[in-house]
């Protein structure tokens, strides 16, 4: 009896360690934050919810706390500081800081094709009435107002300095909704949600037509950071490739779309954004996201309208991308 209870034990115990086994195990304790722009947060990080909600965190081992900030230029700096491991952050504002004050981030994903407009409810104008009006953006020197300066290379005559900037953080769209407001740079699903509410957009201007070589997000960590914990951020970036992939099959929509109630929208209003969004190849399932030629386009652009110092120079994309996070992340997940 005593040998068959003892065999019985160690039979489990071999049975626990085969489960153990077959699991992943959480990457050596280490809990990762990472940041999204917008409270709420915007479309982009739909990305990182789904990947909470469908359990791909869990899936590769990763302990993950998504957090969100008020804009993606905020989140950049909290990496820097050490508040928290990762940031969802806009690629001009985070290679801006990087070459004026080498500030020690690295970019292990991205999402490279950028869908700001800037719309107003007015009809009958364009980009030159931009000029001495509200226009309503996240922050000074944030995503919006970077994309703002931006577009406006593709209106002769208008600058960034002939308009007022707002900074609304992620409420431009409700603040047009509500009429008070008739000028902002836009994302995708705010053009979906004012439609929704029967209010015409025009569009004044559109990244794709003037910057069709610019960037949009970066998923970014400190260099310290990523080789202290770097088992902890592959797996994370692993859970993100899986959320990226899981958003193309259209028979995920409504999925997709429950995730996404965190920005604020409705099923019906995310799910006509989630169609915009794929069609334009906005979260990279392919690939790192971090094409070179529209890395270092978006550094020559900043170097080009003086987001970056006089007595600075841009960083190499070498220096900006470690693509062998994403190598190890990607083949975790096939």
């Amino acid at each position: 009896m005593i040998r068959r209870h003892i065999t019985a034990l160690a039979g489990g115990a071999l049975v626990a360690a085969l489960m153990l086994g077959a699991a992943p195990a959480l990457a050596q304790g280490k809990k990762v934050v990472v940041a999204v722009p917008g409270i709420p947060p915007i479309f982009s990080a739909t990305i990182a919810y789904v990947a909470e909600k469908q359990g791909f965190y869990k899936k590769h081992g990763a302990d993950v706390e998504v957090r969100a900030f008020d804009n993606g230029t905020a989140a950049a700096r909290a990496v820097v500081a050490g508040d928290i491991d990762m940031a969802w952050s806009p690629t001009p504002p985070v290679i801006n800081q990087i070459s004026n004050a080498g500030v020690p981030l690295v970019a292990v994903y991205g999402m490279p094709n950028p869908d700001w407009v800037i719309g107003t409810t007015e009809t009958g104008k364009t980009c030159k009435d931009l000029v001495g009006q509200d226009v309503g953006v996240d922050s000074i020197g944030g995503a919006r107002s970077v994309a703002l300066r931006s577009m406006l290379t593709g209106c002769e005559g208008v600058k960034i300095e002939d308009t007022k900037q707002i900074a609304l953080g992620s409420t431009a769209g409700p603040a047009m909704i509500a009429g008070r407001l008739q000028y902002a740079v836009l994302h995708l699903d705010d053009l979906a949600a004012i439609a929704a509410q029967g209010k015409k957009l025009n569009i004044l201007l559109a990244m794709k037509n003037t910057n069709p070589t610019s960037h949009y997000l970066t998923l970014v960590v400190r260099k310290d950071n990523l080789a202290k914990n770097r088992d902890a951020i592959v797996r994370t970036v692993a859970a993100m490739i899986d959320a990226a992939r899981f958003m193309q099959d259209p028979k995920n929509a409504d999925a997709v779309a429950e995730a996404a109630l965190v920005t604020g929208h409705n099923k019906a209003v995310a799910k006509d954004a989630l169609k915009e969004f794929l069609a334009i190849d906005f979260w990279a399932a392919k690939d790192d996201g971090l094409p070179r030629n529209k890395i270092e386009a978006v550094a020559k652009l900043m170097k080009k309208i003086g987001a970056i110092k006089e007595d600075k120079e841009p960083v190499s994309y070498d220096n900006f991308v470690d693509g062998s996070v994403y190598k190890d992340a990607n083949a975790m997940v096939k």
